[in-house]
């Protein structure tokens, strides 16, 4: 068993919560009231860029040219392929580019990327690889239940698409030969590198309930 199982076993409950959260099951189904998904393009549109900073960060912190050179094209695609995708959801729902640049960050949303940012700037690249798996195998899972709970098309559709697809799989089975390389060539960053998995995991549900209840701050 790869060090990635293990965190998957770890994580088994935080999982479990992620399939059955009603933002997956009522997506999966079209039903998902459209103020949610709304604030989920928002949330996530400000949470990428974020994201790709972190893949770009790794890149300096990796030990070999192949690795730098897929961590900073992850960042590069998130930014040119992802986000763009973002755009066209948002469009639909009729939000400009500037809508969605000027979206401030729910509490959620914050607590999320400062972890990440954080741990690219402090933490090792095992750290790192560990804190971004979540995400990838997280919403590869969600969206192949939500995929087996779909009975007919619907407007949610092209989420389920972009995130069972075969790009995205290949780049989920990436993520994880990359956290169990490092966790097989470092060992002593184990307990560092499950307390990172963890934590981001607990916050990709935290970011599914913010959606569903349209977090903001209260003040």
């Amino acid at each position: 068993m790869g060090f990635s199982d293990r965190l998957l076993d770890d994580g088994a409950e935080i999982w479990a919560a992620q399939k059955e959260h009603p933002f997956v099951t009522e997506l999966a189904d079209g039903s998902l009231d459209e103020a949610a998904f709304r604030h989920w393009v928002k949330q996530d549109y400000r949470y990428l860029l974020d994201y790709a900073r972190v893949f770009a960060l790794a890149g300096t912190k990796a030990d070999d040219e192949e690795t730098t050179r897929r961590l900073t094209a992850t960042a590069h695609a998130t930014l040119d392929d992802e986000l763009d995708l973002h755009r066209s959801f948002a469009a639909d729902y009729g939000l400009s580019v500037d809508d969605l640049e000027a979206v401030e960050k729910a509490p959620t949303c914050g607590a999320y990327t400062d972890f990440l940012v954080r741990t690219a700037h402090e933490g090792s690249i095992a750290e790192i690889a560990a804190a971004v798996y979540p995400c990838g195998q997280g919403y590869l899972d969600a969206a192949d239940h939500m995929a087996t709970l779909a009975t007919e098309d619907h407007r949610y559709t092209p989420f389920i698409e972009k995130y069972t697809s075969d790009p995205f799989r290949e780049t989920v089975a990436w993520l994880r030969d990359l956290v169990d390389r490092y966790a097989e060539a470092f060992p002593g960053e184990r307990d560092a590198m499950r307390a990172a998995f963890l934590r981001s995991a607990r916050l990709e549900h935290a970011f599914w309930e913010m959606c569903y209840t349209r977090e903001t701050w209260d003040v």
